[in-house]
């Protein structure tokens, strides 16, 4: 389209002339002095930036440059040539995982449905609980008595995840870490939840009780910690709002029910997407630590078949191709998620 004077410029009705609309010349100001004002901003910030390096270079190293070994997923493993001499082998490792019908298809597949299984309840059982914490802290009025339980479940999120499996295992063990019947394992015998037999040959080593050890593990661990971005929320909230919800006759669970829960759903909507696109990323040290020969039946993941098909078993290949795969499925679960949340509840990441 040919574009009129009238379309850049302002009519003056006193003269009749045309001139510039302020507000454009403003714009064209910015637009034209863009990066002199990055420069100037960064220059006078620059202590700022200077701390940003140190994240920069932990991003780089760690999360993109170890992007270009997904090329292994599509080329021959070759333990002497570095991957960009390797021979292009197409999508061959994908087929042996997703139709090769041997055994090691047959691995990968258990290994994906205890992956999804494994979050997937986590995110049914894990993810309400810090919500419920952070609604508990906030009902307890004393200020040293909130900061004592706030400590006390924070602190299993700051043990490393060896020395929280190692609690675990004596729990549920007794004697040697390999064998026994621990506390938890006598407790549960005692009130007739379990035989003896399961006790003594230790809940760990069956695959039965693999998937409740590890949720009600991770819900030890990192409930309390995840509690502090709602709990943050709600502190936010104007106390206006329960003096009204007050007025108007609510107790204690109307208001949060029609106070507390709306005015957090935004927090609640963005940490459930980003809970949502880890669906499938399952930490393998705590998985790695837990399982043996005799629950990988429920207790082996992608990441575990990775590791011990990589490292254990010299299938490179093999191993990048189910952990892109993994990771792919991941992102798609990201999209999704954030779609279905920007329609429903017009929130979302992007």
């Amino acid at each position: 389209m040919k574009g009129k004077a009238a379309d850049y410029l302002v009519l003056d009705p006193s003269s009749g002339t045309y001139h510039e609309n302020p507000e454009q010349v403003v714009r064209d100001d910015v637009e034209k002095h863009y990066w002199l004002h990055v420069g100037r901003t960064i220059v006078k910030d620059w202590r700022l930036y200077v701390m940003l390096i140190p994240t920069l270079l932990v991003f780089l190293f760690w999360r993109y440059l170890p992007m270009y070994e997904l090329l292994g997923s599509f080329k021959v493993s070759d333990e002497i040539k570095p991957v960009s001499q390797q021979l292009f082998a197409g999508f061959s490792y994908f087929k042996t995982l997703l139709v090769g019908g041997s055994g090691l298809s047959t691995d990968f597949w258990r290994a994906m449905r205890n992956t999804f299984l494994l979050s997937f309840y986590g995110l049914c059982f894990g993810f309400p609980m810090p919500i419920i914490l952070a609604l508990f802290f906030n009902e307890v009025r004393s200020n040293i008595a909130r900061s004592v339980y706030q400590v006390l479940t924070y602190l299993p999120k700051f043990m490393s995840t060896v020395v929280m499996t190692s609690l675990v295992t004596m729990l549920v063990k007794q004697g040697s870490l390999t064998s026994g019947m621990g506390i938890l394992s006598q407790f549960l015998s005692n009130i007739g939840l379990i035989s003896k037999d399961v006790a003594q040959g230790g809940l760990l080593n069956n695959p039965n009780f693999f998937r409740g050890i590890y949720q009600i593990s991770g819900i030890w661990e990192s409930a309390g910690y995840d509690s502090i971005v709602f709990f943050a929320a709600i502190i936010a909230i104007s106390p206006t709002s329960y003096e009204a919800a007050q007025i108007d006759g609510a107790n204690k669970m109307a208001q949060m029910r029609y106070v507390v829960l709306p005015s957090i759903l935004s927090t609640i909507v963005i940490m459930l997407i980003t809970r949502i696109g880890s669906l499938l990323n399952i930490g393998y040290e705590k998985v790695l630590l837990l399982y043996n020969t005799n629950t990988y039946v429920t207790a082996d993941v992608v990441s575990t078949f990775a590791q011990r098909y990589g490292l254990q078993g010299a299938a490179k290949g093999i191993a990048s191709a189910a952990e892109m795969m993994n990771n792919v499925i991941g992102m798609l679960l990201v999209i999704g998620a954030n779609t279905i949340a920007r329609k429903a509840t017009d929130v979302s990441l992007y």
